[in-house]
């Protein structure tokens, strides 16, 4: 199973939710590659926010060998599933991947990730970029629950 987190500059949200669910991957013994992208390029090689890093730390994960990404077209092929964390970043991706794009197809393997707990409410999970460290916390909270569901509905499918 292959599959990518997208947030808008890919040093927040998705980072978070990279690294959230390849920890649970692996301890649930699931040869999963999990990734990341950003919708834009404006962190590029960076290695995600501190703040992103330190409730990460918190948590026993660490993000910091992570570095920023764009998201390309050739995603929707390379991934089996790709998550967003908002609507913009859902729109993004449809832009991004043009041609590529084939609703019938696509529609169905990039979702919102809170779909993952309350499904087809295409909730977001909000930016924390300008907030504080308790903003952090709870992104964190948020993905996690998400990514525990996934790895629930990938046992029960299996």
């Amino acid at each position: 199973m292959r599959i990518l987190m997208v947030c808008l500059g890919n040093i927040c949200r998705s980072p978070l939710a990279e690294g959230i669910l390849a920890q649970k991957a692996s301890e649930a013994g699931l040869d999963w590659e999990v990734d990341s992208a950003g919708t834009n390029g404006y962190h590029i090689g960076e290695q995600p926010h501190l703040l992103s890093q330190q409730v990460a730390r918190l948590h026993g994960i660490d993000i910091s060998e992570q570095r920023c990404r764009r998201l390309v077209k050739e995603d929707i092929h390379r991934f089996d599933r790709i998550f967003v964390m908002d609507r913009d970043n859902y729109t993004a991706v449809k832009r991004i991947c043009g041609e590529s794009w084939q609703a019938e197809k696509n529609d169905r393997k990039v979702t919102f990730i809170l779909d993952l707990l309350h499904p087809g409410e295409q909730r977001e999970v909000p930016d924390p970029w300008y907030g504080t460290e308790k903003d952090y916390h709870m992104v964190f909270d948020m993905l996690e629950k998400a990514c525990d569901r996934l790895i629930a509905q990938y046992r029960q499918e299996a």
